[in-house]
């Protein structure tokens, strides 16, 4: 994915300071003691949610946040956009285990600098943090080529947002009532996402948004 020998590093002295965002105080702990290692990176901070993230960003302007992006409180996209509003000098590297398409392009379009899965080896991540804070993009190769093949999320906000709620088994008439709008309108929503996924029901419909990672 990225070369070693190729990565800027910091030639002032200062170490690059993260922030680590995951809602698995396991994972959190192993990425800030591996990453902890490298004599040029220093974790200052962790959080477990969006909130969490928002708030040590605000507090300690690190150079480099780490961003989970399934979490409970609000996902790790949305947090993005926060965090680099609360500090805008902090680049956003999405650390995560889900290869979908449809996030990485969220991700990007809601300002992160990279994208890399989980599993890579260590080295890698710290060479991907080196190069996000050198202001150089890092993606995952095979999802950006498949972001590619795939095109832009088709799903509308609105559309997202029921077809979300239909994906946890609630009736047109229950959405309606959390999203403030007729039965009718949900219905015909519900009908426009089916079409756009290619799908036969609002089931389907839902599965395969949450697996490209439109919702």
């Amino acid at each position: 994915m990225v070369t070693t020998d190729a990565t800027p590093r910091p030639v002032d002295g200062a170490p690059i300071r993260l922030v680590i965002v995951d809602d698995q105080a396991l994972v959190r702990g192993a990425l800030g003691a591996l990453l902890d290692l490298e004599p040029d990176l220093a974790v200052v901070g962790f959080a477990g949610d969006g909130a969490g993230a928002v708030a040590e960003v605000a507090r300690l302007r690190p150079d480099v946040c780490l961003m989970d992006i399934q979490m409970p409180g609000g996902d790790g996209i949305r947090a993005t956009g926060a965090v680099l509003a609360a500090s805008p000098g902090t680049r956003v590297l999405i650390v995560t285990t889900f290869a979908r398409p449809g996030y990485l392009r969220a991700a990007l379009d809601a300002g992160a600098s990279g994208f890399v899965m989980k599993d890579v080896p260590p080295e890698h991540l710290a060479d991907a943090i080196r190069r996000v804070h050198a202001g150089l993009p890092v993606m995952d190769p095979a999802l950006a080529e498949a972001s590619l093949v795939e095109g832009a999320n088709p799903l509308t906000d609105r559309e997202r947002q029921i077809l979300r709620l239909a994906g946890e088994g609630r009736s047109a008439a229950a959405i309606a009532s959390e999203v403030f709008l007729s039965a009718g309108t949900v219905r015909n929503r519900l009908s426009s996402a089916i079409g756009k996924t290619g799908s036969r029901n609002r089931t389907e419909a839902a599965r395969v948004a949450h697996e490209r990672g439109w919702i």
